[in-house]
C-alpha cells in the first residue's frame, strides 16, 4: 500500500491547503510520485457537478496529476460544514465516492497527500467526522497551527483529540508566522508547545504574500518548504 500523510489542522483557514501542495511541490522534487486529495470541499464555485474547490485545484497543480475527478470527489457551494451544506444543497456526502478516489489515486501514485476539512471533529456527516475519515484511510496526521496567540490551547486539544483516537502524529507545522514585528507569544508559541505535548514541531512557514491559492500561484513555496519544514520526519 502506498505511503501517505493525512494534513490536518487546529481549525479552518489556517493555511492546511499550503502546507499540503508545498509538501507534494517537496515530494515531487524529490522524484516522488505524489497523488493528491481533497476528500470534501465546500465554498466551492460554478454550477451543479462541475463545481470547482479552489484548494484542490491548487493542490492538483502542485502535484502534476493526472486524475482531477479522483482529487476532489464531493464538493459544495455553501462554505459551512458539510453535514450543513448538504442539507441546504439536498445533495448527500457520498462516503463511497471518497473512498473509491482515495483506493485509485492509491494505484497509481507512490505518496499520498490528503487535506481534510476544517478540525479533526469537523462534521462529514452528522455522525462522521474528519477524525472518523483518518481512521478510515490508517493514515498518520501532521497538524497545521498558526503561532498568534491562541495557539497553544487550539493545538494542544488537537492533539489531545488525536491521541485519543490512536492516530500517528508525524508532528506540527506552524504557518504565517511574521518574519518581522513578531509578539512574544508569536516567537515563543512553538516551543512552549512541544514542551507540553512532546511533539516534534517539523516547521515554521513565514508568511508569503506571493502565494495566492485562489489564482494558483506557488512563489517560492516549494524552496521555501523544502528549507524550513523537517520532510524526511514525515516520510520516515
Amino acid at each position: 500500500m502506498p505511503r501517505g500523510i493525512f494534513v490536518t489542522a487546529t481549525d479552518t483557514g489556517i493555511g492546511k491547503t499550503i502546507v499540503s501542495a508545498g509538501l507534494a511541490l517537496t515530494l515531487k522534487a524529490r522524484g516522488m510520485r505524489v497523488g493528491v486529495m481533497k476528500p470534501v470541499a465546500t465554498g466551492c464555485f460554478g454550477d451543479g457537478p462541475r463545481l470547482i474547490s479552489v484548494d484542490a485545484v491548487y493542490l492538483f497543480e502542485a502535484a502534476e496529476n493526472e486524475y482531477a475527478p479522483l482529487t476532489s470527489p464531493v464538493r459544495f457551494r455553501n462554505p459551512v460544514a458539510p453535514n450543513i451544506a448538504s442539507i441546504y444543497e439536498q445533495k448527500e456526502v457520498n462516503l463511497d465516492a471518497i473512498r473509491n478516489a482515495f483506493r485509485e489515486l492509491q494505484k497509481y501514485y507512490d505518496f499520498i497527500v490528503v487535506e481534510g476539512i476544517g478540525g479533526l471533529l469537523a462534521p462529514i456527516k452528522n455522525n462522521y467526522l474528519v477524525a472518523n475519515m483518518i481512521q478510515e484511510m490508517k493514515l498518520p496526521i501532521v497538524i497545521v497551527s498558526h503561532v498568534q496567540l491562541g495557539a497553544i490551547n487550539h493545538t494542544l486539544l488537537t492533539v489531545d483529540s488525536a491521541l485519543i483516537r490512536g492516530f500517528i502524529i508525524k508532528g506540527i507545522v506552524f504557518n504565517r508566522a511574521p518574519l518581522v514585528n513578531y509578539s512574544l507569544a508569536e516567537m515563543t508559541n512553538p516551543r512552549v508547545i512541544h514542551e507540553l505535548t512532546g511533539i516534534r514541531v517539523l516547521g515554521t512557514l513565514p508568511e508569503m504574500e506571493e502565494l495566492n491559492v485562489e489564482s494558483c500561484r506557488f512563489g517560492r513555496l516549494k524552496e521555501v518548504f523544502a528549507d524550513r519544514i523537517n520532510v524526511d520526519a514525515i516520510l520516515n
